[in-house]
């Protein structure tokens, strides 16, 4: 099948006839076609999201709520379907895909479906001067959302819903690897009564693509997920044009476990946090540190449980590791499980796995690799796939130095039943996100992010809508 773009409320095709190829990691085989757009297609996104602009930002603010609400019930609604789409698409599976990623696309248009109708400003007496000032929250206009291929809609869903909340228009980049869901969304789109224009879907290369859409004068904003190197080439184009810039970056996250915590919850979440999503979640618990005391029992009974995971096919309900979403990204865990061959011992997995009936799938083990070095190259750079690194450690001072000596700061997991600990910890653990006996745990009013090389600025609940919005102060003197 061919997928289209979707500019001003229709689907189109490429205006140079260029295609990628839309490969299934399940089977590793070619199943469709995705545009590889040019600058004109973004330019036809741009007249169409411009011309669209002046109405929406004026459109009420209850009537936008209507139509955001109104595309989360009819993706509930075809819940199977776009979750089939997306397990296809990603090489989740097809368990996950219906139960979180849909769900959660879902549930960010009605957050902030509801998030706009309670989104405030501020207003100031200046008592003694006869004046007052109120600051208004207008809309940016026209701008840019590029999201990564690991949540496909979910994270696609994450920047449009409050950038349309807050009256911008979109024009967004769904990963080209996996473009399925994104295409599907604009049929949705127009049943809801969502205005032509408003949301524009434009596919391609990130460096293609992707490069024309940051590099527009005219777009006011950009909010990108995804690699922390291809986020500095974004950052070093659009500072010069003074746009606003929104990078959720990459990760590399401690998971700090005390032997005084409720260790079944730990184990059985700890294998969550490792291999979901086959580890291709930035969030993922990758570096993995355990109290001295409780290392031997943890290593014996978390790699018993890792030989119990199923790799398989994604639409198999048995399957609880399906296929990595590439053949390149799979020769690149590979790797890297070559380099940690030379740098520590793999105790369970690290091969490359071939299922019968799908041999050509881009299939891995779950892997475990014992280090006793932070400062080695499996510990320091995100592997993104199903591999985590164990080790020991003996005080909470040197954990504490060893999860906070990383280029990242994303997120970082810390199980302990000591209040104070956990208390000290998670005000001293460099990171966006802290966890404490859970991993995970999402509430869509908290903001999301990270710090150092993990990214620039905020998502999430008001954050969201404050990046899609400029704040204008008046001062009337009466």
């Amino acid at each position: 099948m061919k997928i289209k773009n979707f500019i001003n409320g229709a689907f189109q095709e490429p205006l140079s006839k260029d295609w990628l190829d839309n490969i299934n990691p399940a089977y590793g085989k070619v199943y469709g076609q995705t545009p590889n757009s040019s600058k004109e297609d973004i330019e036809l996104a741009y007249q169409a999201a411009e011309k669209a602009f002046p109405s929406w930002s004026q459109t009420s603010i209850e009537k936008r709520s209507r139509i955001l609400i109104r595309i989360s019930e009819l993706l509930e609604a075809q819940l199977d379907k776009f979750g089939e789409a997306e397990s296809k698409d990603n090489g989740k599976p097809l368990s996950l895909a219906k139960t979180i990623d849909i769900p959660r696309a879902a549930s960010n248009f009605r957050f902030y479906g509801n998030a706009i109708t309670q989104f405030s400003s501020e207003s100031h007496d200046s008592i003694g001067e006869n004046a007052i000032n109120y600051t208004l929250r207008q809309p940016l206009g026209v701008v840019g959302c590029i999201s990564p291929w690991n949540l496909p809609l979910y994270l696609f869903t994450w920047k449009i819903a409050p950038a349309l909340a807050a009256g911008n228009c979109v024009i967004a980049k769904p990963s080209e690897i996996t473009p399925m869901t994104a295409y599907m969304l604009g049929e949705l789109c127009n049943e809801a009564g969502l205005p032509k224009g408003v949301l524009n879907i434009v596919h391609g290369l990130g460096e293609t693509t992707g490069q024309v859409l940051i590099e527009h004068p005219e777009i006011k904003a950009i909010s990108f997920t995804g690699g922390t190197s291809t986020g500095a080439q974004i950052a070093r184009t659009a500072a010069p044009l003074f746009k606003k810039l929104s990078l959720e970056l990459g990760g590399k996250n401690p998971n700090i476990i005390f032997s005084d915590c409720d260790y079944e919850s730990m184990l059985e979440t700890t294998l969550r946090s490792s291999f979901a999503n086959q580890g291709q979640i930035c969030l993922c618990g990758s570096r993995i540190f355990v109290e001295a005391s409780l290392y031997q029992k943890f290593k014996t009974d978390f790699i018993k449980k890792v030989k119990q995971l199923k790799v398989g096919h994604p639409s198999q309900e048995s399957t609880d590791v399906g296929a990595i979403v590439s053949k390149s990204h799979l020769e690149k865990v590979l790797n890297y499980i070559e380099i940690a061959k030379t740098e520590g011992k793999i105790l369970v997995g690290g091969n490359q796995v071939v299922i019968p009936s799908f041999k050509n799938g881009y299939y891995l083990e779950p892997t475990v690799i014992e280090v006793n070095s932070n400062n080695c190259t499996i510990n320091q750079e995100e592997i993104f796939g199903p591999v985590v690194t164990i080790m020991p450690f003996e005080t909470e001072e040197d954990v504490l130095k060893m999860a906070n000596d990383s280029n990242y700061g994303l997120s970082a997991t810390l199980w302990t039943n000591n209040l104070k600990r956990s208390m000290r910890l998670s005000h001293q653990l460099e990171a966006g996100i802290v966890w404490v006996n859970t991993w995970m745990l999402r509430d869509l009013r908290t903001p999301f992010g990270g710090t150092k090389a993990s990214g620039v600025g905020r998502e999430g609940g008001l954050e969201s809508l404050r990046f899609f919005t400029k704040a204008k102060n008046v001062c009337i003197k009466y």
